[in-house]
């Protein structure tokens, strides 16, 4: 528990991943099978995918959606690509993939996102499978001699534009932005982050989800993203 312990202890120092406008307001989002209002014909198409999502801001009175660290999400039946696995280690049979590894911020397309902590860009890519992140960045961070990562999947293609790995990413500064359905693995307009301790090897990629079987070895790997980032407090209830 000392790499979370160490990510509490800097959460008042970091940057806030995206501006919540005066006036604007976050609430909780709940994508597991106990929301009844979400079923296969919500979630098999991206345009009825957004409507509901629009609807779920609506009822909650909010203008961005967060959640999903740990849900078990039927949605991912979606797309065949969570049905095999990005890596040789497999140790869930045939399970499908379904365990969430990350945060969603379901805001507007275009929203900007702002380095939370300073970073090198470890690297990048598009994701361009049907349900994938589409353009995604990792960025590598230190502190207090503790090396670990953070992904920023489902972004703006332009974001990867010109991008080189080894830059320089200062805290605050804005490098990227919630992309659109065309181009961010065909999903209604969000933020996957995620953190993650060992990157096994992936480049420009990394499991957002994972199968049940398999939820010891990556909740190890991908502590909460909240301990950093904080979000809960500011949900609205």
């Amino acid at each position: 528990m000392e790499f979370e312990a160490m990510l509490m202890k800097n959460q008042a120092d970091v940057h806030p991943l995206f501006i919540v406008a005066k006036g604007k307001r976050m609430a909780g989002l709940n994508l597991s099978k106990s929301n009844e209002r979400l079923h296969a014909d919500v979630y098999q198409n991206t345009e009825t995918l957004e409507a509901f999502i629009e609807a779920e801001k609506k009822l909650l009175q909010a203008d961005f959606l967060v959640g999903g660290y740990r849900e078990h999400r039927e949605m991912y039946r979606r797309s065949p690509l969570f049905d095999t696995n990005l890596e040789k280690f497999n140790d869930g049979g045939d399970q499908p993939r379904s365990i969430h590894l990350g945060i969603d911020i379901w805001g507007p397309a275009g929203t900007a996102v702002y380095a939370p902590l300073g970073g090198m860009v470890h690297s990048f890519a598009y994701n361009a499978q049907y349900g994938d992140y589409g353009a995604t960045i990792i960025l590598q961070h230190q502190l207090e001699t503790m090396n670990f990562y953070t992904l920023y999947g489902h972004l703006a293609l332009q974001d990867i534009a010109g991008l080189d790995v080894g830059r320089f990413i200062t805290r605050g500064q804005r490098f990227a932005h919630f992309g659109k359905a065309e181009e961010n693995g065909n999903w209604p307009p969000h933020l996957h982050f995620q953190i993650i301790k060992d990157m096994l090897q992936f480049e420009g990629d990394f499991p957002g989800v994972c199968k049940p079987a398999e939820v010891a070895k990556y909740f190890a790997i991908c502590p909460d993203p909240d301990l950093l980032l904080g979000l809960n407090r500011q949900l609205r209830h």
